[in-house]
């Protein structure tokens, strides 16, 4: 099937890059624990080289194994290798959509519209960067890690889960060099008191140039806290319900503060990542 580019200009800005819509091979979709799933896609390299670490694709979920999926379902990138052809989603099995995914097999087809959204970024004095998230949010940042060992920075990843083995990519950041911090509700480590403590000794003893987090409010409140604290910037991936993924519906619409005021962006086309401290806590 011929590669589809949807110009961006129709929708965007002009310097926005192309967004592709393909039906991509299945190469595997298979578990990495007890509860998520990891769906491997052949993609071509002309697709993946316009990925970013914290963008998305608009899945069309097939309609299988008496599932009917209506709209598209966005998914963050988990992986994205060029070299290897290979484009990688993690997703957890939790409604109509994600159980129409687990349905699919080898040489199965799925449709993606992608690369979508505004993806993280790395500043050139970012030296030390510290991932902090829980559970899936920590797939989206998985890409940010593989850039940040491109570019030679230092990363420490902050992981926590409901349980240890639930621990999501422990393995992949430790592979790229980060230092792990490993948090559960069950070790009774992942409260937010104890997540402070172990920040604010990384920030005293090797200096912490940037946070990156995903998803969770309490975390967005801690890390908005101590990035203020000691004049610390961040990046936030959001999670939001979407319908076009494009910009054009509205239906992501979420309030920011930006410049002294309150603001309404689009979370599929101005995010999905965001400056940290002007995300609002909900």
């Amino acid at each position: 099937m011929a590669l589809h580019a949807t110009t961006a200009a129709a929708i965007s800005p002009a310097n926005a890059p192309a967004v592709f819509e393909r039906d991509l091979e299945v190469l595997s979709n298979e578990p990495v624990n007890g509860e998520y799933m990891r769906l491997v896609l052949r993609a071509p390299a002309a697709l993946l080289q316009q990925c970013r670490a914290g963008q998305f694709f608009h899945l069309l979920c097939p309609v299988v194994g008496g599932e009917r999926p209506y709209l598209r379902r966005p998914m963050s990138i988990y992986g994205f290798y060029p070299e290897r052809e290979e484009l990688h989603f993690l997703y957890k099995v939790t409604g109509e959509g994600t159980r129409a995914l687990f349905h699919l097999g080898p040489d199965d087809r799925l449709n993606v519209l992608g690369p979508l959204g505004q993806g993280f970024s790395i500043e050139d004095d970012w030296n030390h960067l510290v991932l902090v998230a829980r559970g899936v949010g920590l797939a989206t940042l998985a890409p940010l890690a593989l850039e940040a060992k491109r570019l030679g920075r230092k990363l420490t990843a902050i992981c926590s889960a409901r349980s240890p083995d639930v621990l999501m990519s422990i393995d992949y950041f430790r592979d790229l060099g980060a230092d792990i911090v490993t948090v559960t509700d069950a070790e009774n480590t992942a409260g937010v008191d104890n997540l402070e403590r172990i920040i604010e000794e990384l920030i005293a003893d090797k200096g912490v140039d940037a946070f990156y987090t995903c998803g969770s409010n309490r975390l967005l409140r801690l890390l908005q806290n101590l990035g203020e604290r000691h004049d610390i910037p961040g990046e936030i991936a959001l999670e939001q319900q979407m319908a076009c993924g494009l910009g054009m519906c509205h239906c992501c619409v979420r309030p920011f503060r930006k410049d002294g005021r309150q603001v309404n962006l689009r979370v599929c086309r101005e995010g999905p990542v965001f400056d940290m401290q002007e995300a609002m806590p909900w």
